[in-house]
């Protein structure tokens, strides 16, 4: 098991979860993919994606500013 790291911060909608899908279809099961993504459309949308997707969403936590942090299970 492997955990990547995603950075988006600097991404919109809908290229937030293309980015994210991307690096979810790289990843072997049980791998995790920690995102780091702005508040908004991103946050609301990528965790939804993900989870109506088959994905494990993990956890959800604010890291600062408007950065929060997304970590997801494949």
């Amino acid at each position: 098991m492997s955990t990547i790291k995603l950075d988006i911060t600097k991404d919109h909608c809908p290229m937030t979860f293309v980015k994210t899908k991307l690096q979810l279809e790289q990843l072997e099961d049980g791998d995790i993919l920690e995102i780091l993504l702005t508040a908004g459309e991103p946050l609301e949308n990528v965790p939804k994606t993900c989870k109506d997707q088959g994905y494990q969403v993990l956890e959800t936590a604010h890291v600062e500013g408007n950065i929060h942090k997304v970590v997801i299970k494949k």
